[in-house]
């Protein structure tokens, strides 16, 4: 009987260990629908999950994990399998944005942009990126403070990854709210705001080398607020039909479950502990043990 993956959030982890896993890859075909999509959900429903699925399917780098989606619903959409393992990856969270400043929030957002170089260290020495580019990325990596540098580091990197692999980039970014809901806090939210405005407007408006971006939370800003002039952006809510089944588990798949452990007897105390929520019109359980 495979274990259950408790607090598992990295979908190769989950896959080689052979934990249980319900399905959730259709969800790939839903973001190859969109161009720039903010998907809201509650806590623990999955989110960094499905971000970390996306990450390893559409990922240049994962090709030799390819093997993590075999068998899974994905696999039959040819259409979409094309897709796999084709595209520069930038894969980044921002739930440790924390902070009681703004300055330390800079800081944090600093240090991510140096994980993304570190974890991409093929810029630093590729011949389709030219010497001034080199040393921009050298002086990020380094780690700069500079809100103005900051705010454009992102939509830099994903040009950069660009022009070394001849292919446009998808920036994948988790938990987007959690700096706000520390900004507003502590004090800050005006700032973090306009930050975080610039940051976005920046990396997803009108971006030639962007192919896709995906970002998740549990609050939906105002679009006015912070994703102004994003012509191509698409917030899918609890209220949307679209994507309604891929975030949490619906009744046929607990009861999926309920048979697999031989705990049938069960399924009157799943409804009552875990059932209760709606995503777009689709009765949905939540997945987090108590």
């Amino acid at each position: 009987m495979k274990r259950l993956p408790i607090g598992i959030e990295n979908f190769k982890e989950l896959i080689d260990h052979k934990y249980y896993y319900v399905d959730k890859t259709m969800f790939i075909q839903d973001v190859c629908n969109e161009k720039v999509i903010l998907y809201t959900r509650p806590r623990r429903f999955g989110k960094t999950l499905n971000m970390s699925m996306l990450y390893y399917f559409f990922s240049i780098r994962q090709k030799e994990n390819a093997y993590l989606f075999n068998g899974l619903e994905i696999s039959k959409c040819m259409d979409v399998v094309s897709y796999q393992n084709q595209f520069p990856v930038i894969f980044i969270t921002l739930k440790d944005m924390k902070n009681s400043s703004f300055d330390k929030q800079l800081v944090m957002f600093s240090l991510l942009i140096q994980e993304i170089i570190s974890n991409h260290q093929e810029l630093l020495t590729s011949d389709n990126i030219n010497s001034i580019e080199k040393e921009r990325i050298a002086r990020l990596y380094r780690g700069v403070q500079n809100e103005v540098e900051l705010q454009n580091a992102l939509k830099f990197i994903v040009s950069c990854l660009y022009h070394h692999y001849r292919k446009k980039v998808i920036l994948l970014i988790d938990e987007y709210d959690v700096p706000l809901q520390n900004a507003y806090l502590n004090g800050y939210y005006d700032e973090m705001v306009n930050f975080l405005r610039n940051v976005f407007s920046a990396a997803f408006k009108t971006n030639d080398a962007l192919e896709k971006g995906v970002l998740t939370g549990c609050l939906r800003i105002a679009k006015e607020s912070i994703f102004t002039g994003l012509n191509n952006f698409r917030v899918i809510s609890i209220f949307d039909e679209i994507s309604n089944q891929r975030f949490g588990f619906t009744q046929s798949e607990i009861d999926m479950m309920l048979q697999d452990y031989q705990r049938k007897d069960y399924q009157k105390q799943m409804k009552e502990w875990y059932d209760g929520y709606q995503f777009g019109g689709c009765d949905i359980y939540n997945p987090w043990m108590p």
